[in-house]
């Protein structure tokens, strides 16, 4: 048996490996000490075995709620993933293996490699509406990219979209995947009528070190970028930093930012009902955004999901109460499960990269449907 993750976003401890039926395994913090959850490593083992891996620190991860009902990830060719039978009891996380090749990788979630981060960055570039805009460099020295989509004309709507703040919510830039396939397809209409009216800045992710260092929630230096909106700095959060500087050169009509949960298995939004600039017409487009997106996925619901900012209550330091309040305009945090969508379960794959990507093409739909009404 051999356990390894030393490569991008690997994170595991081995603690006892004796034991085919009680591999011992721990999942290392973020840095900073704060957060844990992410787990992505590579077991091989002899084929036709049984294994059971035990991750007996997941008691006291950062969401043990995320535990429960929860299926772990896995791959025999790091394209295709499924969901390996496991249980979580008295604060072990314990995932079965039955080994039909003799190594897989096992994640808490699909993977989405830096390396596949710069094969997007690189396709896009060659469509004619992109262009590549460097931001900055991030406390590990990693390029900060905006995906600008459009002609900056002015007189149209400026929708932004931000994804993996938190690195370990892979999903969020398997969304931003499919969006930007689905927008740069010359024979899709909605595409060519949201260009139309709207300039698209996408930074597909926006905490690289944390990705590449396998982390859940934090940057180099241990900080939670979701709470940094309101004063960022150079020092503690480069990437939020140089997007806001950007963003008050371009204006923001729409915001998506995008993210996974832990807990809830269900896709869902979280609005800016909390913030001062909250009145009658950023009531009326979020009603419509949600109406919309609702059309457009049956993956997305509206009854479950965080419990509303009452008014003036608003966390300002989140992204999308901080870019609401500043431009007056529509935010939204997207949420997608780590687990299954309860309301659509799928049980060989849970939520996948495939329905993150089908998610970020409806999105689409959603912004079309408001995108006159955004100003």
């Amino acid at each position: 048996m051999r356990i390894s993750a030393n490569f991008d976003g690997g994170n595991i401890q081995v603690i006892n490996l004796d034991n085919k039926d009680d591999i011992q395994l721990a999942i290392r913090p973020d840095a900073g000490g704060e957060f844990y959850q992410w787990f992505n490593f590579r077991f091989e083992g002899e084929v036709g075995n049984q294994y059971r891996l035990n991750i007996i620190n997941a008691g006291t991860a950062s969401y043990p709620k995320g535990w429960e009902n929860y299926q772990a990830a896995a791959s025999y060719d790091r394209q295709h993933w499924f969901r390996l039978p496991t249980s979580y009891e008295n604060g072990v996380l314990s995932i079965a293996v039955e080994l039909d090749c003799s190594a897989i990788q096992i994640a808490y979630f699909a993977p989405y490699s830096y390396e596949r981060h710069w094969d997007l960055l690189s396709a896009v570039q060659r469509h004619p509406d992109v262009d590549l805009e460097h931001l900055g460099l991030t406390l590990d020295g990693r390029d900060i990219t905006l995906v600008k989509v459009g002609d900056e004309d002015p007189s149209k709507r400026n929708i932004w979209i931000t994804a993996r703040q938190h690195p370990g919510e892979t999903m969020a830039e398997w969304l931003v995947e499919g969006l930007l396939n689905r927008l740069l397809d010359r024979e899709c209409a909605t595409a060519k009528s949201l260009l139309d009216k709207a300039n698209f800045y996408i930074v597909p992710n926006m905490n690289p070190d944390g990705s590449v260092r396998g982390h859940l929630r934090t940057n180099a230096a241990g900080v939670n970028l979701n709470r940094e909106w309101q004063t960022p700095s150079l020092e503690r959060s480069p990437e939020v930093y140089h997007v806001v500087n950007k963003m008050k050169e371009t204006g923001v009509d729409l915001f998506y930012d995008v993210h996974g949960d832990e807990g809830l298995p269900y896709v869902f939004l979280a609005g800016s009902e909390g913030v001062p600039a909250w009145g009658e017409r950023l009531a009326g487009l979020q009603q419509d955004f949600v109406a919309a997106l609702t059309l457009a996925s049956a993956d997305f619901q509206s009854q479950f999901g965080y419990t509303k900012d009452e008014p003036g209550k608003a966390n300002m330091t989140v992204a999308s109460n901080w870019v609401a309040q500043e431009f007056d305009c529509l935010s939204n945090t997207l949420e997608m499960p780590f687990k299954d969508n309860d309301n659509l379960p799928d049980p060989l794959v849970g939520w996948s990269p495939e329905r993150s990507v089908y998610l970020g093409e409806a999105s689409l739909l959603a912004m079309l449907a408001v995108v006159d009404k955004l100003r």
